[in-house]
C-alpha cells in the first residue's frame, strides 16, 4: 500500500497491483458446455511442477504452464470482445481510470484466536471481587434445562483468517501499463505477494 495525493493536497490510501497479461487457456461456450466463460491463466511456472494433463491444457493455448487458472462467466458478452486461444489481456483492455472493481483474495491466517480477538469480546468485568484471570473470557455460552444445548453459531474461540473475502467497489485511481500495474483505492484481502482477483 502507499499514498496518492491529488492536486488539492488530500492524500488517499491506496495499493499497487502487479498485473502481468493473462492468456486465454479455455473458451466455454454454451452450447458444448452450459455456460458461456473465458479461463484466464496467470503467472509463468516450469514444466516440471506441473502435471501431464495440465501441460497438455496448455499446449492447446500453445502458452507456458500457468500458476492460477480462473474462470470469468459472460466475459465475450460483458466487454464485447472475441477472444481466442492464446490470446494475451492485459490491464488497459479492461480497466479504464475511474472504474470501480471488486477485489477478491484470501484473508491473513491468524491461527486459533479467543474471543475478545475474534469477535472484539470485552471480557468478563474487571478484577476486583475475587475474579482471576477472567479478563478474556467468553462468559457463558447457553441456558440450563432449555435448550439443552448451545445453539448453533455461537461466538466463540476457532480459526481465524485464512478465509475468501471480496472487497467491493474500489476506484481505479491510475493504470501503468508499460509496467503492468493498476494503483486501486484503498485495500485489497491477503498478505503482500499473494493472488487477488480483479472483477469490473
Amino acid at each position: 500500500m502507499t499514498t496518492r495525493y491529488n492536486e488539492k493536497g488530500y492524500s488517499t490510501p491506496c495499493t499497487v497491483l502487479r498485473v502481468d497479461p493473462c492468456v486465454v487457456t479455455q473458451v466455454k461456450e454454451t452450447n458444448k458446455d452450459g455456460y458461456c466463460a473465458v479461463q484466464l491463466g496467470f503467472d509463468d511456472k516450469k514444466d516440471k511442477h506441473t502435471a501431464k494433463p495440465l501441460l497438455g491444457h496448455f499446449k492447446n493455448a500453445q502458452t507456458v504452464p500457468k500458476r492460477r487458472l480462473v474462470e470469468f462467466r459472460d466475459f465475450i458478452q460483458d466487454f464485447n470482445k472475441t477472444v481466442t486461444l492464446g490470446d494475451c489481456i492485459s490491464v488497459q483492455d479492461i480497466f479504464e481510470e475511474g472504474d470501480y472493481v471488486d477485489a477478491i483474495g484470501v484473508s491473513k491466517g491468524k491461527g486459533f484466536q479467543g474471543v475478545v480477538k475474534r469477535h472484539g469480546f470485552s471480557g468478563v468485568g474487571g478484577r476486583t471481587h475475587g475474579q482471576h484471570n477472567r479478563e478474556r473470557a467468553p462468559g457463558a455460552i447457553g441456558a440450563c434445562s432449555y435448550p439443552s444445548r448451545v445453539f448453533k453459531g455461537m461466538r466463540m474461540a476457532g480459526r481465524m483468517g485464512n478465509d475468501r473475502v471480496k472487497i467491493m467497489n474500489l476506484r481505479v485511481l491510475k493504470l501503468l501499463p508499460d509496467q503492468n500495474m493498476i494503483v486501486v483505492s484503498g485495500s485489497v484481502p491477503g498478505a503482500k505477494n499473494g493472488y487477488v482477483i480483479l472483477e469490473k
